[in-house]
């Protein structure tokens, strides 16, 4: 019974990274195992939910190199590092950078299960507020211009009533926009078109000429 999650071993440590690939295998995890930073990069395809487990010290490119680049590159897969010896300097910087967790060989198993469990669940929310994210931004981009003013001014807390003085307009031609706007939306109240909103980003959406002029 396969897992729902994948693993991206990097460890230059070859006996490790093989017993470690065969025991999570034998759980049922995905796993991927990489000799090096740089076969990582010419090799992987980033999948999700997932997680990276990380060596430290390898000797092409450090594991907080690699995180680095991947924060550079916007691949946003968490990491959890497994070293056998760390600078302290490098674990802060590795949990400050966003790693997961920082796990020292040689490791308590149920440990390790339990960082990896927690990163792929915390990846696949990512996902999941990716998707979401997605499917909102595509919902708003299917409103009109006025459709877009009303919902910014919703968002911003006004009344129908304000929002037709704003827009020179009646109150009832507001109302037919708003319900419009719920309806494209997907929103059934306007607390939750305000969350959607937020979450999404949409104050920076391209699309919104008229809060830029």
């Amino acid at each position: 019974m396969t897992k729902v999650g994948h693993i991206y071993l990097i460890d230059d440590d070859e006996s490790m990274r093989k017993s470690l690939t065969r025991m999570l295998r034998e759980l049922g995890y995905l796993v991927e195992d990489y000799g090096s930073a740089v076969d990582f990069f010419e090799k992987s395809v980033p999948v999700s939910p997932a997680v990276i487990l990380l060596d430290m010290q390898m000797p092409d490119m450090t594991g907080l190199e690699l995180q680095e680049k991947l924060i550079k590159l916007k691949r946003k897969t968490p990491i959890v590092f497994v070293s056998g010896q760390s600078h302290p300097h490098q674990i802060v910087q590795s949990l400050k950078k966003g790693a997961m967790d920082f796990l020292f060989k040689p490791f308590n198993l149920e440990e390790l299960l339990k960082a990896v469990a927690d990163a792929i669940e915390f990846d696949g929310r990512q996902l999941k507020r990716a998707s979401l994210n997605v499917e909102t931004r595509r919902e708003y981009e299917s409103l009109t211009p006025r459709e877009r003013e009303v919902c910014g001014w919703l968002v911003e807390g006004l009344l129908n009533k304000d929002i037709a003085v704003k827009l020179g307009t009646t109150d009832a031609t507001i109302k037919v926009h708003k319900a419009r706007v719920m309806s494209k939306m997907n929103a059934d109240s306007v607390q939750m078109l305000v969350k959607k909103f937020l979450e999404s980003d949409l104050s920076n959406h391209p699309l919104n000429t008229w809060l830029k002029g």
